[in-house]
Formats: C-alpha cells, structure tokens, sequence
C-alpha cells in the first residue's frame, strides 16, 4: 500500500465519514445511504492493494472528504468537538488493537460470517449489521478506554439503532487501520493537517 498524502486523505475521511454517520445514528439525523453503504462495505474488504480499493466509489466518500476541510481547515466554523472526542479514542483504541493477535483474529472471523451472510442478504441488511456489531461488542468493545457514544437514549436503547452504531464505529475502526497502514499517525496529523486538506481537495 502506498504510504502518500493521498491514500491517507481517503484513509482520515473514511474514519471522518464513519464517525458522523454514528452521530447522526444516535440523534436521529438524517442519513446519505450511499454514505452509509461505502463505510459498510469498507469493513468487507480485508486485503487491498490501496485504500481506493477498499472504498470502491470514491464519490461515496464525500461526506468524509468535506469532514477533512471543517474538521481541519475551516476558519469560519469550529471543529465538532463530539467527533473530535470519538476520533482521538478511536486512534487510540487502533493502537491497543494492532498489539492483540488474538482480539484481530477474532475480529477477522466475525467479519467473513457476516460477510458470508450479506452474500445472501446485503452488506447492510438489518441480519449483517447486527451479526458486525456483535462483531464490534465482543472484539474492539472489550478494549479499553471504550467510545461512549451519544445521542437520543430512546432511539440508543433501540437494538436496530444501536446495532447500526455499533457496526459504524467498526467501520471506523476499518478505516483507522488504513490509515496507519498508510503512514499515519497521531504526531503526524498535528503537523500535516494542511496536506490532508489539499489532498481531501483534489479528491473532490
């Protein structure tokens, strides 16, 4: 995988992307489905030889492209500070799981069941979804410190809703480990947010 401002641009905005759809899951908000599809089907793909490969569309990534800009550059608009909280645990979190073997293996596992399943289904049939969040639950949920999302505790407290967040954030997670595959890092984000917003910019 090339390790190029480019690839990790795609990388950031797929993280990005999936954070908000979890935001905009847990209040209520109006959802891009095919949004949602790209950062659903990004979970499917484990082996890849770029991230535009793990993505497919790249239009399905706009949301996460456009994230980069006000999350990173925008001057007349503050950063969203929820989702700013998600993803420095997240990457965080990403950091724990690339040390546990046995956490990765049984992450990878839960992924091909439900990717065996949405051949029969859809990658977003409410059966895979649930089937990737209990993925999530019994792998990256276990690790410490854990993303409290939040958002309506009616709707949270429903299973479909939370089933949907749930997979959301292992989307997320997909997408964090693209990124450091890429040559990201934490250090690195601090001192070349510029390049990620130009790069974010070509793509669009």
């Amino acid at each position: 995988m090339n390790k190029t401002n480019s690839e990790r641009a795609l990388a950031f905005a797929g993280i990005l992307q999936a954070l908000q759809l979890v935001q905009q899951t847990a209040y209520g908000k109006s959802v891009d489905q095919f949004a949602l599809q790209t950062s659903i089907h990004s979970i499917f793909i484990l082996d890849a030889d770029s991230v535009q490969d793990v993505y497919g569309n790249i239009q399905g990534l706009q949301q996460g492209l456009e994230l980069i800009k006000s999350q990173l550059h925008d001057k007349n608009k503050k950063p969203d500070l929820e989702l700013s909280r998600y993803l420095i645990t997240l990457l965080h979190l990403e950091r724990k799981l690339s040390k546990r073997n046995d956490v990765l293996e049984t992450l990878q596992q839960g992924i091909k069941r439900a990717q065996a399943q949405s051949e029969q289904f859809s990658e977003t049939h409410t059966n895979v979804i649930a089937n990737l969040a209990d993925c999530y639950s019994s792998t990256i949920s276990t690790l410490q410190p854990r993303i409290m999302v939040n958002g309506d505790s009616h709707r949270l407290s429903d299973s479909n809703t939370a089933n949907l967040a749930r997979s959301l954030l292992l989307s997320a997670m997909r997408s964090a480990v693209l990124w450091r595959q890429a040559g990201g890092s934490r250090i690195g984000l601090l001192l070349s947010r510029q390049k990620l917003v130009i790069e974010a910019e070509n793509w669009l």
